[in-house]
């Protein structure tokens, strides 16, 4: 079953038009409009291939890859994750048209650590360090779960570094942000059992039930991890998250581009939180989409993947 986008109308807020119409609709599906691209495409090598590099960010050391060239467009990984967990076919397609580049938050991965309280406020100065440090001065940038509270506070900490703003499965986060679902939170930082039975939760959590009856092997639709996050520095960044007060209150001061894409049926990243950040930040781009979960990405890269390029040609 093909993904549908829909929107919602949100007062002040200029919401994205249907981009692609698919699942229900009759005739041909509409891809989106990618022609007025900015940056030509250019060959790119597959990230999985690129090699893993390491530089000095402050008071540690990151590790990042990079493919593909012309304007540089940052991803920032989530809760827990590393740099070889956003979808290979995702990054490989932006990759065409853009300089991309993936890395290890703080204590993750291949990334080094240090005695230093997390927060997210530090991760997004890891984050502008690193564009110090391989000499980007200007980027676009997305996050994914956490990594849209990293690129919140990198986009209003250091708003000359960021272009446009992309926001996947985002929440303003404090008070203000709809929370999952106890049994949800269970589930996901349950880290009992067999390397099986954790990864059918994570399963459970990242993807909608119906698309999961279609798709009994999820596992074949995930990239090859080759690293994985020291357990102590997933708790301490656990504990970052639940510090962060959020940004609600300063999101009016994004004065950027944005993008939000939401799951329809994200169960970790409640889609309400996408509309509760557009409501607060004018000329917002909102795209909800029929069928996905917290990892849509996975489900349908290549509408995904249209939806971004469409903004970042598109974008005012």
């Amino acid at each position: 079953m093909k993904p549908t986008l829909f929107t919602r109308v949100v007062p002040s807020v200029f919401i994205l038009a249907v981009l692609l119409a698919l699942g229900g609709c009759t005739g041909t599906p509409a891809r989106p409009d990618i022609s007025g691209t900015a940056v030509p495409a250019v060959p790119a090598g597959d990230i999985t291939k690129a090699e893993m590099k390491t530089v000095p960010v402050g008071d540690i050391t990151i590790a990042y890859r990079e493919t593909g060239s012309g304007e540089p467009l940052i991803l920032i990984m989530g809760y827990s994750g590393t740099l070889d967990m956003w979808d290979t076919r995702m990054v490989n397609q932006l990759a065409q048209h853009y300089r991309v580049i993936v890395f290890d938050n703080r204590g993750m991965g291949n990334a080094t650590s240090s005695g230093r309280e997390y927060s997210i406020r530090l991760f997004a100065d890891d984050t502008a360090g690193l564009m110090d440090a391989i000499g980007i001065k200007k980027a676009h940038v997305m996050g994914w779960s956490m990594g849209t509270c990293i690129a919140q506070e990198l986009t209003l900490g250091y708003p000359e570094k960021v272009d446009k703003l992309i926001l996947y499965a985002g929440t303003p986060g404090g008070k203000e942000a709809l929370p999952p679902a106890p049994q949800d939170i269970a589930a996901l930082t349950n880290m009992t059992g067999t390397d099986r039975e954790r990864g059918e939760r994570l399963f459970g959590e990242l993807f909608p039930p119906a698309w999961l009856k279609e798709n009994p092997d999820p596992s074949k639709y995930f990239p090859q991890v080759t690293s994985m996050s020291p357990a102590d520095n997933v708790r301490r960044q656990d504990e970052a998250i639940l510090a962060w007060n959020g940004t609600y209150s300063r999101l009016p001061a994004i004065k950027q581009p944005l993008l939000l894409i939401a799951g329809e049926q994200d169960v970790i990243v409640p889609p309400g939180n996408s509309f509760l950040i557009a409501e607060q930040v004018p000329h917002s781009w909102v795209v909800r989409i029929r069928g996905g979960g917290h990892g849509v990405m996975y489900q349908y890269p290549d509408e995904f993947t249209g939806i971004v390029l469409t903004f970042l040609a598109n974008g005012t």
